[in-house]
C-alpha cells in the first residue's frame, strides 16, 4: 500500500500525548453529546411545519454553508483531496448517516414520543460496539461490555417513564412504523460510524463531515421544492429553529463527534451516547416545561454511571492496581 504524501499527513489529525489526546477527546464529545440532545428537542418542536424530507435537506443545506467558511480555504491552500476509492466510504456514510439516518429519524420523531425514540436509536452504541470490535479490530473489553448494558437500561428507565401516558385519556405511541424508522436509524448510523474511522484517519474532522454532509444532501434535493413550500408557509420562529439545527446539532456537532473518533475508540465513542436522552430530558425540562419522570431522573443516573464503567480499564493478568 502506498505510503501517505507528506502534504495529506500534515491534514490527518495531529498525534498528540495520551493526557492531551483524552481531554480533547472528552470535551469533543460533551459538546457533541449536547448538541445532539438539543437536536431532539428542536425537532419535536418544528415537525408540524416541516416534512422529515424537507427539515433533513435544510439542516444539511444550513451546515454545509456554515462549515465551507472553514474547510474551503483549507482544501484551496492544500489543494489535496480524496481520490479514487478514497470516496467511497465517503459516499457510504454521506448516504446511510447524513441522508438516511436524518430522514428516518425525523419521520419517526412524527410518530413515537421522545423516550421510545431515544430507547431505539439508542441500540446504536452496542451496535457499534460489536462492529468494531470486530471490523476495527478494537476488541470487546470487559468494561465496555457491562457499561454499554448498564447504560441501556438507562436508556430503558427513561423510555419508560416517557411512554407513560401524561394524564386521563392519553395513551403512548407505539406505532411499528416508527418502531422501525428508529431501528433502522440505529442501524445506518452504527454502520457509518465504523465507515468513517478510517476517514478520520487521513482528513481533518471539517473535512470528513462536509464531504458527507454534502452527499447527504445531494441524495435529499428531490425534497427541494417541498422545502422551499414549507418555509413560506412556517413561522419564522420555526425556520430560525431550522437554522439552529443545521448549524449547532450538524455543522459543529457532527464535526465534534468526527474529531473525537480521530481520537478515541469508535465502541467507546459510541458508548457515550446513552448521554444524550438524558440531556434531552433536562433540555426539554428547561426550554419546553417538560418534567421529567422519576424514571427519566433515575434512567438518566444509570446512564451516567453506565458511561463511567465504560471508561474503566480491564487489567491485565497479574497486574496490580494503581498500575
Amino acid at each position: 500500500m502506498p505510503s501517505t504524501s507528506p502534504a495529506r499527513q500534515s491534514l490527518a489529525s495531529p498525534a498528540a500525548a495520551p493526557t492531551p489526546v483524552n481531554a480533547l477527546g472528552v470535551a469533543a464529545m460533551v459538546v457533541t453529546v449536547v448538541l445532539w440532545a438539543s437536536a431532539f428537542v428542536g425537532i419535536r418542536a418544528i415537525g408540524p411545519h416541516f416534512s422529515p424530507g424537507s427539515l433533513t435537506l435544510g439542516r444539511l443545506a444550513v451546515a454545509a454553508v456554515v462549515l465551507a467558511f472553514l474547510v474551503v480555504p483549507q482544501l484551496l491552500r492544500s489543494r489535496v483531496l480524496p481520490r479514487g476509492r478514497e470516496w467511497l466510504p465517503i459516499l457510504a456514510y454521506g448516504v446511510m448517516w447524513f441522508g438516511g439516518y436524518n430522514v428516518a429519524l425525523n419521520a419517526a420523531e412524527h410518530i413515537l414520543d421522545a423516550g421510545t425514540s431515544a430507547l431505539l436509536i439508542n441500540v446504536n452504541p452496542i451496535l457499534v460496539a460489536i462492529m468494531a470490535g470486530i471490523f476495527l479490530k478494537e476488541g470487546f473489553p470487559r468494561w465496555l461490555l457491562i457499561g454499554s448494558t448498564v447504560a441501556f437500561a438507562g436508556v430503558a428507565l427513561i423510555a419508560l417513564g416517557s411512554g407513560q401516558p401524561r394524564g386521563p385519556g392519553e395513551s403512548s405511541t407505539a406505532d411499528l412504523a416508527g418502531v422501525a424508522l428508529c431501528l433502522l436509524a440505529a442501524v445506518l448510523a452504527a454502520v457509518s460510524v465504523i465507515i468513517q474511522k478510517p476517514v478520520v484517519r487521513k482528513f481533518p474532522a471539517a473535512q470528513a463531515t462536509w464531504f458527507g454532509i454534502i452527499v447527504g444532501a445531494a441524495c435529499c434535493l428531490p425534497f427541494a421544492g417541498q422545502l422551499a413550500s414549507e418555509v413560506q408557509a412556517a413561522p419564522p420562529e420555526a425556520t430560525w429553529a431550522l437554522v439552529y439545527l443545521g448549524i449547532f446539532p450538524t455543522a459543529i456537532a457532527f464535526t465534534t463527534w468526527a474529531y473525537a473518533l480521530s481520537l478515541v475508540d469508535a465502541g467507546k465513542l459510541a458508548a457515550t451516547t446513552y448521554l444524550v436522552p438524558g440531556t434531552t430530558v433536562l433540555i426539554s425540562w428547561l426550554l419546553l416545561g417538560e418534567i421529567p419522570t422519576a424514571w427519566g431522573l433515575v434512567g438518566g443516573l444509570v446512564c451516567l454511571v453506565g458511561v463511567g464503567l465504560t471508561r474503566r480499564r480491564t487489567r491485565a493478568p497479574g497486574q496490580r492496581p494503581g498500575r
